[in-house]
Formats: C-alpha cells, structure tokens, sequence
C-alpha cells in the first residue's frame, strides 16, 4: 500500500518533465553544445530560445515592412496583473528584417530579468524600431504559459553547459 502511494507522489513529477522537449545540437567541430525550443508561433511574430555554455538569446522574429532595429532599439515586456514593465535593448546586429535579440549571461544564478521571464506570464511586448514606429505583440493565454515553460525548462537545462 505505501509503495502505491509513493508512486502517486512521484507520478507528478514524470508529467512535468514531459513538457521539456528542447533540441539538443553539438557542433562537430567546435564540439559546442546548443540548446534550443524552436520557433514558437505568436501573433504576427515568432520566438525561439537558444542557448550555449556562455549566454542564453531570446530571439524574436516579428512579420510585416519596415521593421528595422538597432543596438538603441528597445522592447517593453508587460507583465500579466501588473502595471510595472520591464525594457531590454535589442542585442543583436542593426536589421530590418524584424529581428530582435535579448542575450543573457548562461551563469550558475540565474539572472532576476530571465528569471521573470520564466516565472511570471507575459501579457503582451511593445518593440521600438530605430524609426520611433512601435510594434505590439500580444501573447494568448496559451503563448503565456507555453514561452513561461519553455523559459524555464531551457534555463535549467543551460546550467549544464556551464564550463
């Protein structure tokens, strides 16, 4: 009876480890390992969340002309049930291909930025191009929950790339 009970303890923990499915990619010559979700479908935008044994790259790929961004270039993340947000500069190269990059430090402690991306749902993120032209990604409850996972499954998996 009790090994049954401890099963029904233990059988919760199985079902949250299923909804980590991250790709696992070495380079063959660099011998480099890569994490990644893959491209996660938004509204009128795409995110994937790669990492490597150095830093962890938030990659938004957002539709539609003219959507060109800088190294001043800045996107607004809204928090659900809060008024308070949080701004991070583009990090990747200047583009106009909608490209948008938030890079954090792969570290033994988590970062309290990434770590509100992965603990709180996000409502929505306004992106401004180096044009002053604002783009507003709205984020389903679905989307929320699933970027929440996603986040923290793949900063719990980089730990282990750490050297």
């Amino acid at each position: 009876m009790k090994y049954r009970f401890l099963f029904f303890l233990i059988f919760p923990l199985f079902t949250l480890a299923q909804d980590c499915k991250l790709n696992k990619q070495t380079d063959p010559y660099t011998k480099e390992t890569k994490l990644s979700t893959g491209f996660i479908e938004l509204t009128a935008a795409s995110v994937t969340i790669d990492a490597d044994s150095k830093q962890i790259d938030i990659f938004f790929s957002i539709e539609g002309i003219d959507k060109c961004f800088d190294n001043s270039s800045m996107a607004a993340i809204f928090f659900e049930g809060t008024k308070v947000k949080m701004s991070n500069r583009n990090n990747g190269s200047m583009n106009c291909e909608g490209f948008f990059h938030f890079n954090f430090k792969n570290t033994a402690n988590t970062q309290s930025s990434l770590q509100r991306l992965a603990t709180q749902k996000i409502n929505n993120i306004v992106f401004t191009g180096n044009n002053k032209k604002e783009t507003k990604i709205i984020f389903t409850l679905e989307q929320q929950q699933l970027m929440m996972n996603l986040t923290t499954c793949l900063i719990n998996e980089a730990k282990a790339l750490i050297k």
